[in-house]
């Protein structure tokens, strides 16, 4: 069930990138909804839901973009993994794990999803796309920072409901 509650909001959350968040541009800087709760979604809720979050919201964002299909999902199930290795690492500090491990998939994501797409389209990659990436890095690092310890104190307190006290 998991499983496809990740799916589901994956799909929503590549149609909120590409209605509302165009909206909340600061700059050069993009919003990565499908990133950012992608990356916390595989560090408060597993590798197997990120993964399906990664590959049913890349694929998405590339029927959305009309990117070439499957340069998305590839992108997102490598910053997912990315994801998983960095959060992973900051088990005792939980609080803070989603928000580094959004910011090193985030970098991991954009530099990727530029390359693939600009190898897949057969263009090379448009000259100054680069300088999008640290300020995208950032503003979903603080979108993470806002969303991530919500997510991590509401699954730890659902896992402390689920004990037996004796």
């Amino acid at each position: 069930m998991q499983l496809i509650i990740a799916a589901a909001l994956a799909v929503v959350s590549a149609l909120a990138e590409f209605t509302i968040v165009p909206y909340l541009q600061i700059g050069d800087a993009a919003l990565q909804p499908v990133l950012i709760f992608g990356a916390i979604w595989t560090v408060v809720g597993g590798f197997e839901g990120g993964m399906v979050w990664a590959f049913v919201g890349g694929l998405a964002l590339d029927a959305l973009s009309q990117r070439p299909l499957g340069s998305s999902a590839f992108s997102l199930l490598i910053a997912m993994g990315v994801a998983f290795l960095v959060g992973g690492g900051l088990r005792r500090a939980r609080i803070a794990a989603p928000i580094v491990a959004t910011a090193a998939a985030s970098l991991v994501y954009t530099v990727l999803l530029l390359l693939v797409t600009s190898l897949l389209g057969g263009a090379s990659m448009p000259d100054g796309s680069t300088h999008i990436v640290i300020p995208t890095a950032i503003y979903s690092t603080v979108a993470a920072a806002i969303v991530g310890p919500l997510a991590v104190a509401a699954v730890m307190r659902r896992r402390d409901a689920q004990r037996v006290d004796w």
